[in-house]
Parts: C-alpha cells; sequence; structure tokens
C-alpha cells in the first residue's frame, strides 16, 4: 500500500469517527421546545440558540471532507487496477469466446449403451 493511500485511509477513518460523534451531539428538533418553556438547556456555552449553528456546520464539513477522501480512495485504486495489467498479471478478456472444435466432443461407443424393452413389463419376472 503506498504512502499517499495510506494517509487518505486514515483521515477517511478520522473523518468516519469525528463525523459520528459529532451526529451523536447534536440534539434533534424535539429539544428545541423545552428552550421555550423555561427549562435548563437555554443556558449553555454557545449561548440560547445553542451549539446548533456550529455544529451543523462542521458537520457539513466533515461529510465534504469524507466524500473527497473517499473519491480520492477511488481514483488512487482506479490506477492501481489499471496498471496492474502492464505488470504481468493476467487479465481477462470478456470479447473472447470459448469455442470447443466438434472433433474433440467424445461419443459413447455403440456397445455401452444398454436397450430399452419395447414393451412395458417384459423384463420384470413373474412371481
Amino acid at each position: 500500500m503506498g504512502t499517499v493511500e495510506s494517509v487518505l485511509l486514515s483521515l477517511l477513518v478520522l473523518d468516519a469517527i469525528a463525523l459520528t460523534v459529532l451526529v451523536l451531539l447534536q440534539q434533534g428538533k424535539g429539544a428545541d421546545v423545552g428552550a421555550a418553556f423555561g427549562s435548563g438547556s437555554a443556558n449553555t456555552v454557545f449561548g440560547s440558540a445553542g451549539g446548533a449553528p456550529f455544529l451543523t456546520k462542521v458537520t457539513a464539513w466533515l461529510a465534504i471532507g469524507f466524500f473527497i477522501i473517499a473519491f480520492g480512495l477511488a481514483y488512487i485504486a482506479r490506477d492501481k487496477a489499471d496498471s496492474a495489467g502492464s505488470l504481468g498479471i493476467p487479465t481477462v478478456d470478456t470479447e473472447t469466446q470459448l469455442t470447443v472444435p466438434a472433433d474433440s466432443v467424445d461419443s459413447a461407443p455403440d456397445g455401452d449403451i444398454p436397450e430399452v424393452p419395447d414393451e412395458p413389463g417384459s423384463d420384470v419376472p413373474e412371481l
């Protein structure tokens, strides 16, 4: 694995963890109703509006970063797959069809085929 690929993969994991933590930290829309009736949630570090605008912006930027890093890793993987054919690794040609010559197909010998009786029950022994 290349250095750039390792760095991007590490950044993707860190971004995913940070994104998960930020989503779990955010309050749902129903939690804002408590602040209107004098609940204690109005006294926060970020003011009466809370940290919602800040956390929303950070979450959006982390999501954008996640997609950019994922696309970068996909681009590296595509380049690695394209260069694999030039390294002597065999590739599958989907355009070629497998054909079997007619003379290579073995036919069953005549003596090995059992005969089928013409009348049903003719070969059944009587009791």
